[in-house]
């Protein structure tokens, strides 16, 4: 994933979005830059280490991000739990612990960062079907509090 650098510090819009998704992007993409350029040289080795047993691996952490990021797809565009399918795909990286060292490790970074860029393809693709307006539409969300799809 390449970002323009130039531009990186700008929140505005991005064609092919409308204008507060373009926001929303750009905010997104400041926030992934700045996570890819902290983790970018790690060896696998770097990546796999638990500091101790209460601990994730950033690996793990990585991987979360993705789970998340795929976890809000299906809730806020399809209003969908994952299947069970999915959750045999992402489950120990949404769940991260006991479960997340058990099954995260032993992928080198281009791994994570293939998987992030692979979800956040999405994502962009999924916000291309959404208006401004779509972003303030409100739904129960978390202990049956209101929040609208910019928050969520």
């Amino acid at each position: 994933m390449t970002f323009n650098l130039d531009r990186l510090y700008l929140i505005t819009e991005i064609p092919g979005y409308s204008p507060q998704i373009g926001h929303l992007i750009s905010m997104m993409n400041f926030a992934r830059a700045t996570t890819l350029e902290s983790v970018n040289d790690l060896t696998q080795e770097q990546l796999d280490f638990i500091y101790d047993s209460n601990s994730n691996s950033i690996g793990a952490l990585l991987l979360h991000m993705a789970a998340v990021e795929y976890a809000y797809q299906v809730g806020t565009f399809e209003e969908r739990e994952l299947n069970e399918e999915e959750l045999a795909r992402w489950g120990p990286a949404l769940s991260l612990g006991e479960e997340g060292r058990a099954h995260i490790k032993g992928h080198n970074i281009n791994y994570y960062l293939s998987v992030m860029s692979e979800v956040r393809e999405r994502t962009f693709e999924l916000f291309r079907t959404k208006s401004d307006e779509w972003l303030y539409e409100e739904r129960d969300f978390w202990n049956n509090r209101q929040a609208n799809f910019y928050f969520i």
